[in-house]
């Protein structure tokens, strides 16, 4: 594929559209059927793609389809957030192959973070037996202000400069891509989740942060320097609380997962009545987790301070609305699990201050991807790269 741009970009339509004819791929890619008859026969020769079968019948012979061979190549995906990171390898169809490593991996005030992260891949690669010319790429998805151009992570894992995606890929001998963990959610829901064929839709990455990825007329907005989406930070009170980005007022420090953790801690020790536990030893993302799940099941504390945060977000959703005028808003990410609890006061809070014409077309919806999002969101980064480096 390094030398033939035309079999990249098949790969990559097949890869997001299986189940497609020679004239089908002929017309998207608008490339003479001939050459690429020729470039699917190719790929199947080199073990790429396979013959899937026909296509229906539209009163002549019925054409043949192709697909991409899943276990031609692999990705590795990397999910990462404040305090732990997710390695999954992946095939091309995006398969999960083994096991899961889960670590944690703090990368606020840690200078030794992007040497374990390092350490890390490389240990999970070497695990999977796979040669290393058998991957098609990394992913990663990182929290931060990040230059995906550069590759350089503003925020956290200080190369000194350099760019992550170069030293990486230097470090562990595969082509390595990084980009927001937010805008790879985004991706994900576009190409494989609920927001698939929506040309206009915000997605809410409920997370230890509550991030955005905005999708503006099928594509993936960014803004002026690429940091467009930090939904975080809208000023939305007059709290005396710091943020993490050194600002007062902001939605992070009103209803992340990392301020309902705090709030659920505080009630404990003053006595709440719920199911929840805790001692000095539990680690947040235990406790985070720990809520969701007894939200679920019920717990009235748990659920008391999800519709909170739910309806702090719907305030803030409403001036995103009344900028952008979404066709839709997705939930998605860590907290989508929950997002039957926070749907009635997320849409309370539109309906106090969104403008009706406005709110009234605006679809709300509950990711399926949920928190497999950014472990996607990555595996698209790395298929989107393959062929932009042709």
């Amino acid at each position: 594929m390094k030398n033939s741009p035309l079999k990249s970009q098949i790969i990559k339509h097949l890869y997001f559209d299986k189940g497609q004819s020679c004239a089908e791929l002929s017309e998207i890619l608008d490339k003479s059927l001939p050459s690429t008859a020729k470039a699917v026969a190719e790929l199947i020769e080199d073990g790429l793609v396979m013959e899937d079968g026909y296509a229906r019948s539209s009163g002549g012979r019925r054409p043949q389809v192709y697909s991409i061979k899943g276990d031609a190549m692999y990705i590795l995906t990397v999910a990462m957030d404040q305090f732990s990171t997710r390695i999954q390898l992946t095939d091309l169809l995006n398969n999960p192959v083994g096991d899961m490593m889960v670590v944690e991996l703090q990368l606020k005030d840690n200078p030794d973070a992007l040497l374990n992260l390092i350490s890390y891949i490389n240990q999970y690669v070497k695990s999977t037996g796979i040669p290393k010319d058998k991957f098609a790429g990394i992913g990663i998805g990182m929290p931060g202000f990040i230059n995906v151009i550069e590759g350089i992570n503003y925020t956290h894992l200080d190369a000194g400069g350099e760019s992550l995606t170069h030293l990486l890929t230097q470090e562990t001998g595969i082509p390595t891509c990084i980009d927001n963990d937010s805008s790879l959610i985004a991706l994900a829901e576009q190409r494989f989740g609920i927001a698939k064929n929506r040309k206009d839709v915000m997605v809410i990455n409920l997370g230890w942060g509550i991030g955005l990825g905005m999708i503006v007329n099928d594509d993936l907005y960014r803004g002026h320097n690429g940091f467009a989406g930090e939904f975080s930070h809208i000023p939305i009170s007059d709290s005396n609380a710091l943020c993490s980005c050194g600002k007062r007022g902001c939605l992070e420090i009103e209803a992340s997962l990392s301020v309902v953790v705090q709030k659920a801690i505080e009630g404990i020790k003053e006595g709440r009545i719920s199911s929840l536990k805790y001692t000095e030893e539990n680690h947040p993302k235990l406790v985070g987790d720990a809520i969701m799940e007894a939200a679920t099941a019920g717990d009235q504390f748990a659920i008391e301070l999800l519709s909170d945060a739910g309806y702090k977000i719907g305030k803030a959703l409403a001036i995103l609305i009344h900028i952008m005028n979404p066709a839709s808003i997705v939930l998605s990410g860590r907290g989508a699990i929950v997002g039957k609890i926070l749907l009635a006061p997320i849409q309370q809070a539109l309906n106090k201050y969104c403008i009706p014409r406005l709110v009234v077309s605006t679809e709300l919806l509950i990711s399926e991807l949920g928190f497999d999002a950014e472990l996607i969101g990555a595996a698209i980064l790395v298929m989107e790269s393959l062929v932009c480096d042709q």
